[in-house]
């Protein structure tokens, strides 16, 4: 692997130009390295550099791509079972489709948020099943 391609150093220098407030340079930067994370199998490291390329859209203003990195962040979250970083990415999806002026695409996306946050706060099956009866 060349230094070109380690997702790590990419990582790192991504964030680098975030701090710098360097965004559209940040934003493909993180958008390489979450695909070199997904090759690698790096499902966490993928879903927040895709999470990150969504803040660097947020904040240029490109609220249609910071929702479309939000909701691929959210895809594969919860396809791996990271449910509150899903959220996270999802809740911030919401908020950039606020700032479209997408009413039902708020409110979609609203629910789906409550829906989640309802499923988290019920308690475990809990089993009938005990050795001492």
């Amino acid at each position: 692997m060349s230094i070109k391609d380690d997702p790590i150093k990419l990582h790192k220098d991504a964030m680098g130009l975030m701090e710098n407030g360097k965004y559209e340079e940040a934003r493909e930067l993180f958008l390489k390295t979450a695909e070199l994370y997904y090759k690698g199998q790096n499902f966490f490291g993928s879903a927040e550099m895709y999470y990150k390329a969504g803040e660097s859209s947020f904040a240029l203003k490109d609220y249609a791509k910071a929702v479309e990195h939000f909701m691929k962040s959210a895809d594969i979250s919860f396809a791996k079972g990271f449910e509150r970083y899903g959220l996270s990415a999802l809740e911030n999806a919401r908020d950039s489709q606020k700032a479209l002026g997408n009413t039902k695409e708020v409110e979609e996306l609203s629910s789906r948020i409550a829906e989640i946050k309802k499923k988290q706060e019920e308690p475990e099956g809990e089993s009938s099943f005990s050795v001492f009866s």
